[in-house]
């Protein structure tokens, strides 16, 4: 069986998770997800938790009861609590604030770099240069993160560039001199 897939979600009060056409559908405090599902996995509501089974043993199914079974416990967490990701911003003249809907930013390029913030996403920036960009959809918040960071990607010889906060970054010796 599933190792993932075998422990039960816990769901939060003020928290409604309801299934109905091969689609599972998560409300709560901070918004609403809706998700696809394939029909040989099932879910079954006992209370403040729900078990997934699935109906046979080949290996296709057992990928899909723990993938659904995370997706389900992710969309929970996002309703009930949010996702977010942070940024940091390292380098002399690298900067990002943010203009509406728009995160401005300032990465050593000759122009300035505009990136639309997605619905459903909000980005702050503080004054230390740390770019959080948070929303209930897991996936959403970490693929948006991922294309800020793309735009200047941390570099191994001074640290410049946009990482992520967690992120540790080798440092490389640079040229030593020739005599």
């Amino acid at each position: 069986m599933s190792r993932i897939g075998k422990i039960p979600v816990k769901v939060p009060g003020g928290v409604k998770v309801t299934f109905q056409n091969d689609e599972m559908f998560v409300e709560g405090p901070k918004g609403k997800l809706k998700q696809k599902y394939h029909p040989v996995i099932s879910f079954e509501d006992k209370g403040s938790e729900i078990v997934v089974s699935r109906q046979n043993e080949e290996k296709q199914t057992k990928a899909f009861h723990g993938l659904y079974r995370n997706l389900l416990n992710n969309m929970v967490t996002g309703v009930s609590t949010g996702f977010s990701r942070a940024l940091v911003v390292s380098g002399v003249g690298y900067r990002a604030e943010v203009q509406g809907k728009l995160l401005a930013m300032s990465l050593g390029y000759s122009n300035d770099i505009y990136v639309a913030v997605p619905d459903g996403l909000s980005v702050v920036v503080d004054q230390g240069g740390k770019i959080t960009v948070s929303g209930i959809d897991k996936q959403r918040v970490g693929e948006f993160a991922a294309q800020i960071r793309k735009l200047r990607g941390p570099e191994p010889y001074k640290g410049k560039g946009i990482r992520y906060d967690n992120e540790i970054i080798r440092r490389k010796v640079g040229k030593s001199g020739v005599k």
